[in-house]
């Protein structure tokens, strides 16, 4: 019985493992402080891409464009590293983006331009980062009261219904 729930487990490991999607690339368009698109290496069209593990505040929303303008800076044209973990409901590939052996994800959330994606009582990968910055005041946490993606969309919508 042990064994067979050890192959389980090794069956199921390797399926994940196999089902993340590796590439390299370079980044072609920034959509906002979480999202952009790589154009692989291989070709063909660019992916559409949400950075796994963050969440960026809205475009509409106070600190949106400064978030968007420093994934640019860290970002646009740049090569990177792109590990695809799923889709979200919108088709984006969540994934962990490097450059340069940078987790992109940790630098936004260091630099206060976006949030650990908290889910259920989790803090979220980046909360140190987040932790940091907060203490730091940086970014968006230089606000007394920054307010929340998902907090602003649930008040005021998407910036861009359908995204």
């Amino acid at each position: 019985m042990r064994f067979l729930f050890l192959l389980l487990a090794a069956g199921l490991m390797t399926h994940h493992a196999l089902s993340q999607e590796l590439f390299r690339g370079v980044v072609s368009h920034v959509s906002d402080g979480d999202t952009l698109w790589v154009r692989s290496d291989a070709g063909g069209r660019p992916h559409k891409l949400r950075i796994d593990g963050i969440d960026a505040p809205e475009l509409c929303q106070n600190a949106g464009e400064a978030s968007r303008l420093a994934l640019m800076q860290h970002a646009l044209h740049q090569r990177v590293v792109v590990k695809i973990r799923q889709h979200d409901s919108y088709g984006r590939g969540l994934a962990r983006i490097e450059r340069d052996g940078v987790d992109l994800g940790a630098q936004m959330v260091r630099e206060g331009q976006a949030w650990s994606h908290r889910w259920h009582r989790s803090a979220g990968p980046y909360a140190s980062e987040e932790a940091l910055a907060r203490k730091s005041r940086r970014g968006l946490f230089a606000s007394q009261q920054p307010e929340h993606p998902r907090d602003f969309r649930k008040r005021h919508g998407s910036c861009y219904p359908g995204r």
